[in-house]
């Protein structure tokens, strides 16, 4: 048999990453996650047959941070306000110390998703701060993040110069909608579903479930009432036209009487003057 060259003999392949035998680094050994983490990982060949050229095979892997479930559904505010519910904005009840037994700190956002009621399904929570979606994504994405607050802001029993006066989405007229957490008026009746998120800098920490479907206002348009017109409605409008005709001949006739007064008694004076 002929000896087959020594550049085409098959290579060795070294054990992959976490088998038995195989080296491993300290950064290898986190094979345990937190609660509340999820580690993910996927490995694929390099090379032209199928082997990595140092006999290896790469695994890259990402520790995704679920956010624990706080049992709350955002709802409407119930106190009577003047524009609770508009055309581009809608008002909600405040979750006065939803957050107070959280272990988190005053500096970690707490936000308000904003998403279509169609598009909660494709919601994906941000791992990372560059990964949070502006009102600008929102036509794309379907779900926005807006009105960052903090803990601080949100207990119950704090002093009422501390709290968010009234949790108004769609209220900011000002800033850019291309900002994160712009508060930008929605365009469109809806419906909306919202729910809070709580960060950290390691990614989410908890989040709310989402609210019931919230429309707005539409505006109404005065249509022209077209067709025939009834025969009471002929007569009122008859009656009406002669009224007006009535009213302005007096006024033309109180007009001209005035009117007559100083010229009658010009001529009369001149006369008497011519006969003198």
């Amino acid at each position: 048999n002929p000896q087959r060259p020594a550049d085409s003999a098959p290579k060795p392949v070294g054990p992959v990453l976490w088998e038995e035998g195989a080296p491993r680094r300290a950064a290898d050994t986190a094979d345990r996650t937190l609660p509340g983490q999820t580690l993910g990982c996927w490995a694929w060949p390099r090379g032209p047959e199928g082997y990595s050229p140092g006999g290896w095979s790469f695994c890259c892997c990402s520790l995704l941070v679920s956010a624990e479930h706080i049992s709350y559904v955002p709802r409407l505010s119930s106190v009577t306000l003047a524009g609770k519910l508009t055309q581009s904005t809608f008002t909600l009840e405040q979750p006065l110390g939803l957050f107070d037994d959280l272990n988190i700190s005053n500096s970690d956002p707490i936000w308000l998703v904003v998403a279509h009621s169609n598009a909660i399904q494709n919601f994906t929570v941000p791992q990372r701060t560059k990964d949070i979606p502006a009102p600008a994504d929102f036509s794309q994405k379907g779900y926005y993040l807006t009105l960052r607050a903090n803990q601080k802001l949100y207990q119950r029993g704090g002093q009422a110069s501390k709290q968010l006066p009234v949790l108004r989405v769609g209220n900011d007229t000002h800033c850019s909608w291309t900002k994160v957490g712009c508060n930008h008026p929605l365009q469109g009746s809806g419906p909306y579903r919202v729910k809070f998120l709580v960060m950290n800098k390691e990614g989410p920490v908890a989040e709310t479930e989402w609210s019931k479907e919230t429309r707005l206002q539409q505006a109404q348009v005065l249509q022209a009432v077209t067709g025939p017109q009834s025969a009471g409605t002929v007569v009122i409008i008859a009656i009406l036209s002669v009224l007006l005709a009535i009213l302005l001949a007096a006024v033309l006739i109180m007009a001209g009487t005035t009117s007559q007064g100083p010229l009658l008694g010009w001529f009369s004076l001149k006369a008497r003057q011519g006969y003198q």
